[in-house]
């Protein structure tokens, strides 16, 4: 398997303990893990962390940012939600407020929502980066499209929309960039992988990998909503997905080009590789899914 962690030891800026929200989900693990292994001290910010943080108690908020320099910041399950803006106003203010220099903020592409929030980050007064994706390709491995996958068929209400899947590694090395070194303050990188597919396109890419056959079956705004009231998670989804899905995203970006100088994953590499993993074995059990798109 190719190595995606980063090589950049040598060009790090001065870096106390870094605050990682959302620091056991796609994103955010992965961000964890390289700022570990390049001997940057981390703390997880989430619900079971030490201390624990808690977007809906602001009371544990103060504990997580103690002696915090940086911070990258995920929102599940998604920017856009309704209110969430305020939410993270309240958090850039007091993360300034305990002495964070630099916000790293992971936001949506395309999703109007999210723009309030970015421009909250924007005015804290800290040093920001803005990192905008839509889909991602792990959605298929290790969130909520993992059980469709191995149940065979893909449900959602996309008709014939392409976009351009990126990869959760692309995004961690472009996180972990804006966090350690010199040149990424003030940047909005929007990041794609380098094809658009649709997801007839993606359930053939998945079907190759694994040699079985997994199909898209696009089904109506309804027909979804009904689906997620039984997986039992929040019909915003519908909208959301219905938004960003209208075509607003069908254009490749370039944002892992310029701040990593490379190309980004394709999907046919992650689907190759997932699969080598065992995670799409039809005997495989489906993991506990996540809803966001990006976390």
């Amino acid at each position: 398997m190719e190595n995606h962690k980063p090589t950049m030891a040598s060009n790090l800026t001065d870096n106390g303990t870094i605050l990682v929200i959302g620091g056991t989900g796609k994103t955010g693990r992965r961000v964890a893990e390289r700022l570990t292994d390049l001997g940057i001290p981390v703390r997880i910010g989430s619900r079971s962390g030490s201390p624990a943080f808690d977007w809906e108690d602001a009371g544990t908020w103060d504990a997580a940012l103690d002696g915090i320099t940086k911070a990258y910041v995920t929102y599940y399950p998604d920017l856009a939600f309704p209110g969430v803006s305020e939410l993270i106003a309240e958090f850039a203010a007091a993360a300034v407020a305990r002495g964070v220099e630099k916000i790293v903020l992971l936001s949506g592409r395309g999703e109007d929502g999210a723009v309030a929030s970015e421009e909250s980050v924007r005015t804290s007064g800290a040093a920001w980066t803005v990192v905008r994706c839509n889909w991602l390709n792990q959605n298929f491995n290790e969130s909520f499209f993992l059980g469709p996958v191995l149940e065979g068929a893909i449900s959602i209400p996309a008709g014939d929309a392409v976009e351009p899947f990126v990869d959760a590694e692309d995004i961690a090395d472009v996180a972990v960039a804006a966090l350690t070194q010199p040149g990424h303050d003030g940047q909005v990188y929007e990041l794609s992988g380098p094809r658009l597919l649709g997801f007839h396109e993606v359930a053939r890419e998945i079907s190759a990998a694994t040699g079985r056959d997994v199909v898209y079956s696009p089904v109506t705004a309804a027909e979804y909503e009904a689906i997620l009231a039984k997986e039992g998670l929040p019909r915003e989804f519908v909208d959301l997905f219905t938004l960003i899905l209208d075509g607003r995203n069908a254009t490749l970006a370039d944002g892992v080009q310029r701040a990593l100088g490379r190309e980004p994953r394709d999907f046919r590499e992650f689907a190759r590789e997932a699969a080598a993993t065992g995670v799409w074995a039809v005997a495989a059990e489906p993991v506990a899914r996540e809803v966001s798109g990006v976390s």
